[in-house]
């Protein structure tokens, strides 16, 4: 079984009498341990997708299993214990409590699932360590540079052991030698077998991972597995400059 399974997912919208189809009869699997991207231009619907998959919102129809459980049905209060539990998510501005230190940042996702405080600090300094951001605890996020302040995202993504890790445009907001840090730490964690989900719509950033999925209209334009293909060179990082 794999870890997500999509079968005949649409997300429609009614806007002025007209029928916004952002998804349309999407079949996808993506199996634990994968490191891809889903990539497209505004509207093309990866957004969408990204809100689906992360159980952000709910498909309007079709089927839609995480870790063999269904989520097209679940109720809000289901969906917000799937996301504490089984998934984390990383996004461009980093998202840090900034009157927080970088340790309490990252205990927050315990904090919600009722953890007690030796257990969240013990698993927020292993998720710290984890990213090398283990001497900057204490730090707040006004302290860190930008690389850091991702670094620290990405552990408070980690420190549920999530089934998978959404990263929205993850190095849009960095200078192009730190986002290919970033990229190379995503993917030595799916080497450790996590599951990486990279939203981007920048095809140099795509270009790393082993998998490509391609949205346009709604629909899976292509979906393209490096390793299939016959690749044998490892992800290249020269990702160029991603910075605003």
């Amino acid at each position: 079984m794999s870890l997500i399974e999509l079968r005949g997912v649409s997300k429609i919208y009614h806007l002025g009498g007209e029928e916004i189809r952002a998804l349309d009869d999407v079949d996808l699997d993506i199996e634990g341990g994968e490191f891809i991207s889903i990539i497209g231009p505004s509207g093309s619907g990866k957004s969408t997708l990204m809100h689906v998959l992360g159980c952000l919102d709910s498909p309007t129809k079709g089927s839609f299993k995480l870790d063999g459980t269904e989520i097209s049905t679940a109720s809000g209060s289901q969906l917000a214990r799937i996301r504490n539990e089984k998934i984390g998510f990383v996004f461009q501005f980093f998202n840090l409590l900034p009157k927080l230190s970088v340790l309490q940042n990252v205990e927050l996702p315990m904090v919600y699932a009722g953890a007690s405080a030796k257990e969240r600090r013990e698993r927020a300094m292993e998720a710290l360590h984890l990213v090398e951001m283990d001497n900057r605890a204490k730090h707040r996020p006004m302290q860190l540079s930008g690389g850091q302040q991702q670094r620290a995202a990405i552990a408070r993504a980690l420190v549920n052991n999530p089934k998978i890790v959404f990263a929205d445009e993850p190095t849009g907001n960095l200078d192009s030698h730190t986002g290919e840090t970033i990229l190379r730490l995503f993917h030595e964690l799916s080497r450790k077998g996590r599951t990486i989900a990279l939203v981007t719509h920048d095809p140099e950033i795509a270009a790393v991972t082993p998998r490509r999925i391609e949205i346009r209209d709604g629909k899976i334009a292509t979906n393209v597995d490096a390793r299939l293909a016959g690749a044998k060179e490892g992800p290249k990082f020269d990702i160029g400059t991603n910075a605003p």
